[in-house]
């Protein structure tokens, strides 16, 4: 039997609750990459540092003290097949812990079809040791609702389990973030299906903050999310356009609207496609918008 529908002012409030506690995302070169986000965003708020071919781990360390000192909370992805050897991933998590005090990590593949040193997934950096050497307790891998565009689903399903399990064992708190989307159907039947095969971490839905069509339909090419993809450009009209620009809030509700309580979203990850400036006015705007009876999450 399906689950009812939450009420629309409890599915206001637990939107607001979520966007409230979300993370973002930022590039370690970005100009707001350091005491100047907190012109934008509460101290405190957990910010995930993004790993792309452009940058070194260095910046990336670089940037997570910055961010540390400024009071928010950084989380350093490690593009797994960029790291050429054992030293520089050494190297990379020893500073993280010792100039940052990272304490957790998400840990994915990465771009590159090969790797360029010793870990071909993120499985083989965990099973290294190298990371439970250098003081990180929570690790996030990446999950796909839609599919990767050249992994098979098994394969999918097969690595998330192994990386999960051993990732428990060696006593690591573990979470999943999920590579953005427009459609919330695939996002919560992956959720389903995940606890039907008793993997009960939580789950982080990864969104992408407001930016043009062209830039969203650009990145969802790219990571493959055919399904999102089809929903963006349904009827190809000014609707279309002004949902993508305005920002998240159609996908926010369904995903709470219909959400099973047996399984609920733990939290939201905003991927900054439009900027970090814009992103941070939506995330404001959104909490200012008054709630049942009059009152907002900022007074």
């Amino acid at each position: 039997m399906k689950e009812p529908r939450a009420a629309p002012d409890l599915a206001r409030h637990r939107a607001t609750e979520l966007v409230a506690a979300c993370s973002i995302e930022i590039s370690p070169r970005d100009d707001f990459a350091g005491e100047k986000l907190r012109e934008l965003l509460d101290p405190g708020t957990t910010v995930f540092v993004n790993h792309p071919g452009s940058v070194t781990h260095h910046d990336i360390v670089a940037a997570c003290a910055r961010l540390r000192h400024a009071g928010f909370s950084p989380v350093p992805h490690i593009a797994v097949r960029r790291l050429a050897s054992f030293t520089q991933a050494n190297d990379f998590l020893q500073r993280a812990e010792a100039e940052a005090a990272v304490t957790a990590a998400l840990i994915i593949g990465g771009d590159p079809d090969h790797p360029v040193g010793p870990f071909p997934d993120a499985y083989d950096l965990l099973a290294s040791g190298l990371i439970e050497r250098h003081g990180l307790r929570e690790v996030a891998f990446a999950g796909y609702p839609e599919g990767h565009p050249r992994i098979s689903a098994r394969t999918l399903d097969e690595a998330l389990r192994a990386k999960v399990e051993l990732a428990g064992r060696q006593g690591l708190d573990v979470s999943l973030l999920t590579q953005f989307g427009f459609d919330a159907a695939p996002i919560l039947r992956w959720i389903a299906a995940l606890r039907a095969r008793d993997i009960v971490c939580p789950v982080l839905v990864g969104i992408a903050g407001p930016a043009t069509v062209a830039t969203l339909a650009k990145f969802a090419v790219r990571c493959g999310i055919g399904a999102s993809l089809r929903a963006l450009a349904r009827g190809h009209t000014a609707f279309a356009r002004i949902l993508a620009e305005a920002g998240p809030d159609a996908l926010i509700g369904v995903l709470v609207a219909e959400e099973d309580p047996r399984w609920p979203i733990d939290g939201l990850h905003v991927f900054t496609f439009g900027g970090i400036r814009r992103t941070a006015e939506w995330i404001t705007g959104y909490l200012r918008r008054p709630l049942a009876g009059g009152e907002s999450v900022l007074c």
